[in-house]
């Protein structure tokens, strides 16, 4: 039975009494969440969020290239759901309890606006992560919330009482009623190792949202050209999708590469990331249509090099390239440019091939696919279906979102289901 005191030190007992101790492992936007919640709803219980790294919140620093992209401006649960490749059909319920106007009210309530872009993506007003580490960690304090860093978990057992057993990495142990994992996405062998001995399966984890190298000597002259909206597709694969990319000095980036590799996790990894990329750079129009442009364009810019007079929305640095890899001379005008030459130029427009040979991860980001298995875990509480006092919030489950906001919106809600269901479990005692 977990009994209450109305003491937060660990140390003080009231008539005997000790309040129930909760500890969360993981430091990141999940893990600080729950922490929050669990113990801003029960303030009699104690609670310690244990991270093993030297600092907190790390996914959050980086996040949107430091602006950190909290959340997406969809308040409908079931389009909300679309938007995770892995874990979709089971945040549906969870995303009805606590959604991106819940995560928008909380952070204002604490003093930090948030604004929407053109994309729904959702930032701070201040476009600095720290703005969002400052609240959080504010926030925990406030909370009575014991933070401790480079505080890993070796391993975990149940004593006779059912309490939780904590053998740390350095050397320490602790103990616990109600446990929370919140670890990232299980990369590391310990991680599985250690959600498998609480009797969990794990499924197993391979990268998400990762760009594409590219081994082109034209493509590598386009770094940092961006185009609105290209189709890119995998051969053989079924993999499709429309949107912005960019181009890198190692390949191919932006919400469209970053989309297609986390519907196609699994596919591309089995490929081991050696496949054909097709895009279509003029998306919308036909073939017929794109050809009806180019005779026109000879009738009215007959003299001029081809090179030198794009189509648009085409930047003209990817024009003149495209143009000489459909083996079109610099020097060629509109006028000699044959009908076996324009028909090689539109299929370069509408279905360049260029080679995957690995992959990238995005910025200093890192997303997987794969975890705790979902139909082991009950959504209504994250608690364990086969390990009673054990919670589970965040990347550690087989849930991952597209780029746009999704992964911390996943965070912040289970999280919050979370730590409202340990907090809840401490009151009734």
């Amino acid at each position: 039975m977990i009994l209450k005191a109305t003491s937060r030190d660990e140390n003080l007992t009231f008539k005997g009494v000790k309040p129930c101790e909760i500890v969360i492992v993981g430091g990141g936007a999940a893990g600080f969440f729950a922490s929050i919640v669990c113990a801003e709803t029960c303030k009699e219980a104690s609670v310690t969020l244990l991270e093993a790294g030297a600092q907190f919140l790390s996914k959050v620093r980086i996040s949107g290239g430091g602006r950190c992209n909290v959340t997406h401006s969809c308040h409908d649960a079931r389009q909300l759901a679309e938007s995770y490749p892995r874990g979709g059909q089971a945040l549906i319920g969870p995303f009805q309890r606590f959604q991106p106007g819940d995560v928008t009210a909380w952070f204002s309530e604490r003093g930090v606006a948030l604004k929407t872009e053109d994309d729904g993506r959702m930032f701070p007003v201040t476009d600095s992560s720290q703005t969002i580490i400052d609240c959080l960690v504010g926030a925990a304090g406030d909370a009575g919330v014991k933070t401790r860093l480079q505080a890993g978990i070796k391993s975990v057992t149940r004593s006779a009482d059912s309490r939780f057993q904590l053998s740390l990495t350095n050397g320490e142990t602790l103990a616990c009623d109600l446990l929370l994992l919140a670890t990232g996405g299980c990369r590391s062998g310990e991680a599985v190792q250690l959600v498998e001995s609480l009797g969990h399966h794990v499924e197993p984890p391979v990268p998400s949202l990762f760009t594409f190298n590219v081994d082109c000597g034209w493509l590598k002259k386009l770094s940092g050209v961006s185009l609105e909206s290209v189709e890119v597709t995998v051969a053989g694969t079924g993999l499709r999708e429309q949107g912005p990319i960019l181009m890198t000095h190692w390949g191919l980036s932006g919400p469209v590469v970053l989309r297609l590799s986390a519907w196609g996790a699994r596919i591309l990894q089995g490929l081991d990331y050696r496949f054909s990329a097709r895009i279509n750079w003029m998306p919308g129009r036909s073939a017929e249509a794109i050809g009806s442009e180019l005779l026109a364009r000879a009738e009215r810019d007959g003299a001029k090099c081809v090179v030198n007079t794009t189509l648009a929305p085409l930047p003209t640095r990817l024009w003149e390239q495209l143009v000489l890899a459909a083996g079109v001379p610099l020097d060629t005008r509109w006028q000699a440019l044959g009908k076996a030459a324009r028909h090689r130029l539109i299929q370069q427009l509408i279905r360049t091939e260029l080679p995957v040979t690995g992959k990238s991860t995005n910025k200093d980001e890192f997303v997987t696919c794969g975890g705790v298995r979902l139909n082991e875990v009950n959504f209504k509480t994250m608690e364990s279906r086969v390990c009673p006092g054990l919670h589970f919030a965040g990347e550690l489950l087989d849930i991952d979102g597209i780029t746009g906001g999704f992964n911390f919106q996943a965070a912040w809600t289970t999280g919050w289901l979370a730590g409202r269901a340990m907090a809840e479990a401490a009151n009734r005692g």
